[in-house]
């Protein structure tokens, strides 16, 4: 295809999307399902329009997806408001830790004892399916930095966190076979991908947020400006993090998603220290229910230059239009790839894949997460809830990309490639179809006294009078 033939493909589905999204939103699937049936229906086995060999397009794969996962961590942290020390996060670490090493364990044992896959293999193949994707577990993340729900905030934590936290299996599993199994090298991968990667990561990546968003709040403070880019601020925040985590050998997706956590720390600080104008302190200061709402929810679209003299104004447009950018960039991204998944599904397909996806969704994950979170504040329909929604989407995908870019080929390389692709599509068709139900009945729900769960925060918006 030509350029202007690439170009008028992409035009026409981003021009469809758009004017049938009311459309799509009432029916019973998510826009994820709705992007991958539009490349099945453009690849071989559709219309041919197009063909992905993802083993050939291995290097772009992966850089594309890269790209795609570290712009939905980034997002994903700034939503997220609550401090480490609340008890929503504790459902979190136990999914991004815990509960994805059992995952990674029982999908690695059906592999090898069940398809016959080598223990490199059917260990790589748990690593790249293991992490909850930070891209198409939006529809069952935190909605916006108000949310305190534990259920989307558990989601929320875990596709942010294990992202990273999977990283140093799949590198274990790519190192397996070249070091002859296991030995004493293993006491090297512990120490350097583990006690020291994963902790350097996340304290890089929350220092440079804080920092950054202190400075440039208070520099759009101080000089009243109301054109300062803040798409090119997180942008260039990304990309420090990430090259500055990737210099000192940790994991640069841990250290992305904590430099998103660290700017939103710094719109708390400084909300804290120069509330909005507009805000009730006399209420704040009275009832430890109340808190002080995001910044970006006290500014109008416009904000006139003189209103950015207060710190907590210019803190709302920086924080908003970044949501804005971020969230712009995501959905750009989850429609190319979703529909790549889709053509690429043509040429992939493995039925192996079957018996894997029904194994992890049905059992792994939720027998999993049931075991591990009973420890945790939450209550048994959200437990339920959160082993239910381990969705895989782009994060898998960019494992895959990277594992056949540093050294697997072959017959495993068609194994991992024909399983993995086959098991997101079937994730994001079985997921799509029952996230729509379940969330109604679970909002639906919340409605009633739980003992477990948080009142939500007060928050007060304008000063009565």
């Amino acid at each position: 295809m030509s350029f202007l033939e690439w170009m008028a493909l992409a035009s026409g589905v981003l021009l469809l999307m758009a004017l049938a999204s009311s459309y799509v939103r009432d029916l019973p699937i998510t826009t994820s399902a709705v992007y991958l049936a539009l490349g099945f229906a453009l690849g071989p086995v559709g219309f041919g329009v197009i063909s992905l060999d993802v083993i050939e397009s291995a290097v772009y794969v992966e850089r594309l997806t890269e790209i795609a996962v570290i712009v939905a961590l980034f997002v994903g942290g700034l939503k997220l408001r609550l401090s480490w020390r609340d008890p929503a996060w504790h459902a979190a670490f136990a999914l991004a830790g815990p509960v994805m090493i059992l995952t990674i364990a029982g999908i690695a044992a059906f592999a090898h004892f069940c398809l016959g896959l080598s223990l490199p293999a059917s260990l790589l193949l748990g690593a790249v399916l293991a992490p909850t994707d930070p891209v198409l577990a939006s529809a069952v993340a935190v909605n916006d930095a108000d949310d305190r729900d534990r259920m989307r905030y558990g989601i929320s934590g875990e596709a942010g966190l294990n992202d990273g936290m999977a990283f140093p299996f799949v590198v274990l599993a790519l190192a397996w076979e070249p070091e002859g199994g296991a030995g004493t090298w293993l006491f090297e991968w512990a120490g350097v991908r583990l006690l020291w990667a994963v902790p350097a990561a996340l304290v890089l990546g929350l220092a440079l947020g804080k920092v950054v968003g202190r400075l440039a709040i208070m520099l759009r403070a101080r000089q009243r400006d109301a054109t300062a880019p803040s798409d090119l601020l997180a942008l260039a925040l990304i990309g420090v993090a990430y090259v500055g985590a990737e210099a000192i050998e940790a994991w640069g997706f841990l250290a992305v998603f904590a430099a998103g956590l660290g700017l939103r720390a710094a719109e708390v600080t400084t909300v804290a220290e120069s509330p909005h104008p507009d805000a009730d302190l006399d209420a704040i200061a009275a009832d430890d229910d109340v808190v002080h709402p995001p910044a970006e929810a006290m500014v109008a679209a416009r904000v006139p230059a003189k209103a950015l003299e207060e710190p907590a104004v210019a803190a709302g447009v920086l924080v908003s239009e970044t949501l804005t950018f971020g969230d712009t960039v995501e959905r750009l991204v989850e429609v190319g790839l979703l529909v790549a998944v889709g053509v690429a599904l043509g040429t992939h397909w493995d039925a192996r894949a079957i018996p894997v996806a029904l194994i992890l969704f049905f059992v792994i994950r939720p027998l999993a997460t049931r075991a591990v979170l009973t420890a945790t504040p939450t209550t048994a329909p959200q437990r339920w809830l959160m082993g239910w929604f381990g969705i895989r989407g782009i994060g898998s995908l960019y494992y895959l990309g990277y594992a056949l870019s540093h050294g697997v080929g072959g017959g495993s390389a068609r194994d991992l490639v024909g399983i993995t692709i086959s098991v997101i599509a079937l994730s994001v068709v079985i997921h799509g179809v029952t996230a729509q139900p379940l969330l109604a009945r679970y909002e639906k729900s919340l409605d009633d006294d739980d003992p477990i769960e948080p009142p939500p925060a007060k928050v007060v918006k304008a000063v009565d009078g």
